[in-house]
């Protein structure tokens, strides 16, 4: 696994945390299914991008009404967009 696949897998793992489960992280991982249509909710959107800000001290741009950020590969594109680069 790289890093890309390791940060996929964390956020694949919020997805189920913040669904209480409702959502597996394997689901969460296919990378044609939205989170909404997976289940996840506006509520459950919030409580991810809550969680990830947290955990990665980040604040993640949902300007867009959060349209950008419809799959896991999404959240990861833009959260690595945040992230400081690693030598």
């Amino acid at each position: 696994m790289n890093a890309d696949d390791d940060l996929r897998r964390r956020l694949a793992d919020l997805v189920h945390e913040v669904t209480d489960g409702a959502v597996t992280a394997d689901d969460a991982l296919d990378a044609t299914a939205s989170l909404v249509a997976l289940g996840v909710d506006s509520l459950g959107l919030l409580r991810l991008i809550d969680a990830i800000e947290t955990e990665y001290d980040v604040e993640l741009d949902l300007s867009a009404g959060g349209h950008s950020l419809t799959t896991v590969d999404d959240l990861a594109a833009q959260l690595t967009a945040h992230l400081p680069a690693t030598p």
